[in-house]
């Protein structure tokens, strides 16, 4: 959804008067109305990987009644492109994928050795198909809210240092985007004894590692991973001086954010997703077997001095250097 920012950015440039409402799931609707450039959120009703055919149909019969002139399919699944269809948008671009000819009148051919990155994916949909490319990609933006961050500091009694550095240890994607939770500590440890605040940001399927950090820092890091909406999350993010994380959808937050963002890169390359800000670092060892793309290593089992390398051999003190003083 940050990402998709820059085609938002892209066609207010292209066409200063254009309305643009964005169908996506509930829980990004916090983040789109951060953003200027976005008329309206619909919600989309079902989940990520359901299916919901009659429900997409009726949704698509419903929006008949906005009558759309274009509709830009991000996403390459056959499902994703029904709701336009049903909904009688002259224009639905995207690109071609599991057979949605039809569905798509206005499909484009993506070519990956010029559309290297996510974010220039987006944009392309968004300009004619004979325009040059890559495009350029304006940067992602959220503005910092201050009754917002007035909220999080009286909801969760917050005082404040100098400096404060975020932890990110989560990644949605699987284990071989997490930097150990030990390297994290240790990080946490060492900033701490400098006098830092540090605070431990993600969902619930993140608990298990920031409890494993703040227990290896003896609970000296303030963690709040589950604990927040993403909204929350956010404010707290934006009080932050320097953001660690995990190739992840908080670093992308924390880019947008415009913070000093260092993101940890394992089995994915950085030129992909990269962070969308000025400010950021990106850290990776480029290995011979990277990038793999898996969840999981597949090179080595648990337990195997080489599980992981592509982040295990990222070492705290090259983390520590670059967050600096």
């Amino acid at each position: 959804m940050i990402m998709a920012q820059s085609l938002f950015l892209s066609l207010k440039t292209a066409f200063p008067g254009c309305l643009i409402d964005v169908l996506a799931p509930a829980w990004s609707l916090p983040l789109l109305d951060r953003m200027p450039q976005v008329a309206n959120a619909i919600v989309m009703p079902l989940g990520h990987g359901q299916f919901g055919l009659m429900a997409r149909i009726k949704l698509g019969l419903r929006l008949r009644t906005e009558r759309y002139d274009q509709a830009i399919v991000l996403p390459n699944s056959w499902k994703s492109a029904v709701v336009p269809f049903f909904a009688g948008i002259p224009h639905r671009t995207g690109y071609r994928g599991e057979y949605r000819w039809g569905l798509l009148n206005d499909v484009r051919k993506l070519d990956k050795g010029i559309l290297t990155m996510t974010v220039q994916r987006f944009v392309a949909l968004g300009l004619p198909s004979h325009a040059k490319q890559p495009p350029n990609c304006g940067q992602p933006s959220l503005p910092a809210n201050k009754s917002g961050q007035d909220n999080v500091i009286q909801k969760f009694g917050l005082t404040f240092s100098e400096k404060i550095l975020a932890l990110c240890p989560g990644a949605e994607y699987g284990p071989s985007k997490r930097w150990p939770a030990d390297y994290f500590a240790k990080v946490a440890q060492a900033k701490i004894q400098h006098g830092w605040q540090v605070w431990l940001l993600g969902s619930e399927k993140d608990k298990e590692s920031a409890a494993a950090i703040n227990k290896l820092t003896n609970q000296q890091c303030r963690d709040f991973v589950g604990q927040t909406s993403l909204l929350e999350a956010v404010e707290l993010m934006s009080l932050a001086n320097t953001v660690v994380a995990n190739d992840s959808g908080l670093m992308h937050l924390a880019a947008a954010l415009n913070k000093y963002v260092i993101a940890i890169y394992g089995s994915t390359p950085p030129e992909f997703a990269p962070p969308l800000c000025k400010k950021a670092q990106t850290v990776s060892l480029n290995l011979p077997c990277a990038p793999c793309l898996k969840r999981v290593c597949p090179l080595y089992p648990v337990g195997h001095p080489d599980h992981t390398r592509c982040l295990t051999g990222i070492k705290p003190e090259r983390i520590l250097e670059l967050i600096g003083d």
